[in-house]
């Protein structure tokens, strides 16, 4: 089963946008906008937690050979890092994309038409997660993604769907084990320092 996570990014947050050309500049038609932004506290996922990205989770990612996709469909293939026509920036805000788009019939009419019309607005990324980390805040767990090891894709999204939080659930669910076995141990060491501290104040 795949560890790929898809997370997506509305309008309030993505920016997303057509690029318009400088005054007498011509050339490809550009979107641009962000795909993830740090600390901002995701909606809840599968249910079970929330979820942020810590600043410097894509600092390993940037030099990677990385997809712009329309609805990370492959057949729609929007730009790419190797060649020039996606290029991506951190921020203090977070990772932020710009394509150069293929100046074909299709993409006017499946993404630049939609976006300049505002029916467009949601932006998404799919990411391989290597390092997270777990924590309860009263009722609710929540998870900061500080290192990501693989970007495979970003772009625009007509129909956000529901993040995929398969992968994340595993962890979290790791992250619960790990904590429910060390509960005993905790516990009776927590007795034992309290029984020597009665001995030492001789009750």
């Amino acid at each position: 089963m795949s560890q790929f996570e898809l997370r997506t990014l509305l309008a309030q947050q993505c920016e997303l946008r057509a690029i318009q050309p400088a005054e007498g500049e011509s050339g490809p038609p550009k979107i641009g906008g962000y795909a993830a932004v740090f600390n901002m506290r995701s909606d809840l996922l599968g249910g079970s937690f929330i979820e942020e990205i810590a600043p410097g989770a894509f600092d390993g990612v940037m030099t990677q050979d990385v997809r712009a996709l329309f609805n990370h469909n492959p057949n729609y293939l929007l730009g790419r890092t190797k060649s020039g026509t996606l290029k991506l920036s951190l921020d203090s805000r977070g990772l932020h994309y710009e394509i150069d788009l293929p100046d074909t019939q299709t993409v006017r009419d499946l993404v630049m038409t939609p976006l300049m019309r505002g029916d467009m607005t949601g932006s998404s990324f799919t990411m391989l997660v290597a390092e997270d980390e777990w924590r309860q805040e009263g009722d609710v767990i929540v998870r900061t993604i500080r290192r990501i090891s693989e970007l495979r894709d970003v772009g625009p999204v007509a129909f956000p769907a529901y993040p995929d939080a398969t992968a994340g659930q595993r962890s979290m669910d790791a992250w619960k084990q790990q904590r429910d076995e060390a509960r005993p141990g905790r516990a009776i060491n927590e007795r034992d320092a309290r029984l020597r501290e009665l001995e030492i104040l001789g009750a």
